[in-house]
């Protein structure tokens, strides 16, 4: 069983491998959208929010959210008020910004292990400028479809949270000493860190836009998209936005077209923001490589709930302001 286990790996690569080799215009093609999405999107709209963030921690910031957030975070989500700075950072700057926050905190010693981990169950979500630029504007042409979207989100992730580490053992008072860099040493650590990890989020995204290419053009990407749609009360084109947007966020999205406001398609949006996208969960998982904190299943299902949670808040706001 072992040896199979360790097969299966390679076999997939391999096979992707060749698919690339069959289909390569197709991989070449998709690839480019990747980057194009990358250098127009994806890379000016993360990387200030990754240096600006990862200064804020160095300089200490935290420190002095926590002494206002401290009482509520710890009765909440069992984490000292330090805590809060990277939920504020993931809710403002979207992903995977608020792992990439609760990394520095902990690496930094300005919270504990146990914390980070609990951090990551909910910390990490879809910024205001993405749901309401591209899913409000962009979907529903309606920047109050985006606002409410963005409103359900941000309370699915505290709702996600509170019910994940409700239980959990309180932190102690006193959180781990924290000593706060010099400026010019920090901003020279911030943006070496903020370089590395939108590096790491763009090639994810130039990968997986390839990926979905291929699952195409060799006629996957049709089929289990027939199979959501035999399993579930949607349109074909839905099952395909959905789809899509289990796989990457950015693409899942922009599949969905042009869609009027109303109950089923806002929870529908609602799921493909609040999940992520399996993209969005490597991303997450590689930027926090090296501080201590894992992110593995136990996170992944975090956000497939908050992706369900944030369908039923969205189904029910949509329901009562716009219909059925």
């Amino acid at each position: 069983m072992s040896a199979v286990k360790r097969s299966l790996p390679v076999a997939a690569v391999l096979a992707l491998f060749a698919a690339t080799v069959v289909w390569s215009q197709a991989a070449v093609d998709g690839a480019r959208r990747g980057l194009e999405l990358c250098a127009q999107t994806i890379v000016p709209t993360l990387l200030p929010f990754f240096v600006l963030s990862n200064l804020l921690c160095l300089l200490g910031l935290p420190a002095w959210i926590g002494g206002r957030c401290e009482r509520l975070f710890r009765a909440l989500f069992g984490v000292s008020g330090e805590g809060a700075a990277a939920f504020l950072f993931g809710i403002v700057g979207g992903y995977p910004l608020g792992a990439a926050s609760a990394a520095q905190l902990c690496s930094s010693g300005a919270i504990k292990h146990d914390e980070g981990e609990r951090l990551l169950r909910f910390c990490n979500n879809t910024g205001p400028a993405f749901i309401v630029g591209m899913a409000g504007v962009g979907v529903f042409s309606s920047s109050g479809a985006g606002l409410l979207l963005y409103g359900v989100h941000m309370a699915a992730a505290a709702l996600a949270g509170a019910l994940l580490c409700r239980g959990s053992a309180p932190v102690s008072r006193r959180a781990p000493q924290f000593k706060a860099e010099s400026l010019p040493n920090a901003l020279t650590d911030s943006m070496f860190r903020a370089v590395k990890s939108s590096a790491l989020v763009s090639g994810f995204v130039i990968f997986f836009s390839m990926l979905t290419a291929l699952m195409r053009e060799s006629g996957i990407f049709t089929a289990a998209a027939g199979l959501i749609y035999e399993a579930l009360p949607l349109s074909i084109g839905r099952c395909e936005g959905l789809l899509m947007g289990f796989i990457e966020l950015g693409s899942g999205i922009a599949s969905l077209g042009k869609m009027q406001p109303c109950a089923q398609d806002l929870a529908l949006a609602a799921f493909i923001l609040g999940w992520g996208g399996l993209s969005v969960q490597l991303q997450a998982a590689a930027v926090v490589s090296g501080s201590g904190l894992s992110y593995g299943l136990r996170c992944a299902g975090a956000k497939l709930l908050h992706g369900l949670l944030s369908a039923a808040l969205a189904f029910a706001a949509g329901w009562i302001i716009y219909g059925m």
